[in-house]
């Protein structure tokens, strides 16, 4: 019935995978849970763990190839017809969340995304900007997300029927971090198929700093800069590729990226504090993506 899939880099991921099988035992469901490390260094005692649980596996990557391209694999090895795509830092809200999904799987719907969740207690100062973002930008509705189905769709916690995935693979030529999840969903909406919302959500644990975050953002922006010459990737489907063809139109971006280089240490020492700004966050992602 269900093939649980998580890509794992360089957390310890047992504790996730010991709390789903317990699930899927309560649940009485052929399952099976595969974990694949892409060239980690840290955690792999722990995760080996995860090969003492029945039916339950961890393998590893020689080489890193990437989140996208290692969800690929899993998904060629699943031997059940559903599948279920977490990330290694997510955990589940709610003791019923197998049996949540397992619903669904009976309604036939062919991609079902339960949503993300972010701890009420405050993190330490150095991970603020990443809780703050997470919170506003990702923890939403039903209904919220409603509004735009695929949009506000994430692949950290999504169930999908295994034949729509293999015909959507993710775009292996993303192999950094960054908008695999926007080219895959978008994908799945050229093609008409939209994606459900319910709620059944995850924690997402794996907070990085917010000096981290910054540069995990401005090497998504480049993916993103890359994406656009390579793939069909509609400027809609993104508010800073909107935003940027419309300041494009009125030619200012050269003036936002001299204005985004003259400011960045102000803007990154704001963005660092104890008290970020997302407004100042929009606008540092749009000034960098002008001056790239």
């Amino acid at each position: 019935m269900l093939s649980i899939l998580i890509p794992i880099f360089n957390y310890n991921t047992y504790p996730l995978v010991n709390e789903l099988h317990k699930y899927c035992l309560e649940s009485k469901i052929h399952f099976e849970i595969l974990c694949q490390d892409d060239a980690s260094n840290e955690f792999l005692d722990e995760n080996q763990k995860i090969n003492t649980l029945e039916n339950c596996n961890f393998s590893g990557n020689n080489l890193n190839l990437g989140r996208g391209t290692n969800i690929n694999l899993l998904a060629e090895k699943a031997k059940f017809e559903w599948l279920l795509i977490m990330d290694c830092d997510t955990f589940p809200t709610q003791n019923d969340f197998i049996q949540n999904y397992i619903l669904k799987i009976n309604e036939a719907e062919k991609v079902v995304f339960g949503g993300i969740e972010y701890k009420k207690e405050k993190p330490a100062n150095d991970q603020l900007l990443r809780w703050f973002y997470g919170i506003a930008r990702e923890s939403l509705s039903v209904e919220k997300r409603n509004t735009n189905p695929n949009g506000n769709a994430l692949t950290s916690n999504i169930l999908i029927k295994k034949n729509v995935f293999l015909s959507n693979k993710f775009d292996e030529s993303i192999t950094k971090y960054g908008y695999e999840d926007l080219v895959f969903l978008s994908d799945l909406k050229k093609k008409g198929i939209v994606v459900k919302h319910i709620d059944n959500p995850t924690y997402h644990l794996g907070l990085e700093t917010s000096k981290q975050f910054l540069k995990k953002t401005k090497t998504a922006l480049e993916n993103l800069k890359k994406l656009t010459a390579t793939t069909s990737l509609n400027s809609s489907e993104s508010k800073i590729l909107k935003t940027y063809v419309l300041l494009e139109k009125m030619h200012l971006t050269d003036l936002i990226s001299f204005l985004f280089k003259k400011n960045e240490p102000n803007m990154v020492g704001n963005l660092l504090s104890k008290k970020p700004s997302l407004l100042l966050f929009d606008l540092y992602k749009l000034g960098y993506f002008c001056s790239i």
